[in-house]
């Protein structure tokens, strides 16, 4: 499991004209699934999410996490996470996990978040978003579940 994170300031995610999900301060998290993920890979992936230290304190150090801060997700399932570049001129998804499959991770990556009382705001699984954001740093970073 592979998620783009970055700190915004606002975000919103449109589909084919309608807004489906918008946040005022917290994370915007590009969600790519691949074929050998699981539960564990979610459960890793969320608890990191919901306390990395990324917001600024009183200090301006970076040493609060979504959860102290009280931030919301704004969560983007995004397989062209997993496309490979290597080779040629047109990426290979086959690192992508199937559709079926990977909604289903995703699904349970959005719960998981809410079950530790965080706002999950979404797109549309498998359909085109266009996703608009403040960025607030910015701060963008890659968490995987696999080393």
């Amino acid at each position: 499991m592979k998620v783009v994170l970055q700190r915004a300031k606002q975000a919103s995610v449109t589909v084919n004209g309608d807004v489906t999900g918008a946040i005022d301060h917290g994370l915007v998290l590009l969600v790519g699934i691949t074929h050998d993920d699981s539960m564990d890979d979610v459960t890793y992936v969320a608890d990191k999410v919901a306390n990395l230290r990324i917001f600024e304190d009183e200090n301006q150090k970076m040493n609060l996490s979504l959860l102290d801060v009280k931030g919301s997700v704004l969560s983007v399932s995004q397989f062209t996470l997993y496309g490979d570049c290597r080779k040629g001129r047109r990426p290979n998804f086959m690192n992508a996990a199937k559709p079926d499959v990977a909604n289903e991770l995703y699904e349970a990556f959005n719960q998981e978040l809410r079950s530790k009382g965080i706002t999950v705001e979404t797109g549309v699984f498998g359909e085109m978003m266009d996703v608009q954001l403040t960025n607030d740093g910015p701060v963008t970073l890659i968490i995987e579940s696999k080393s």
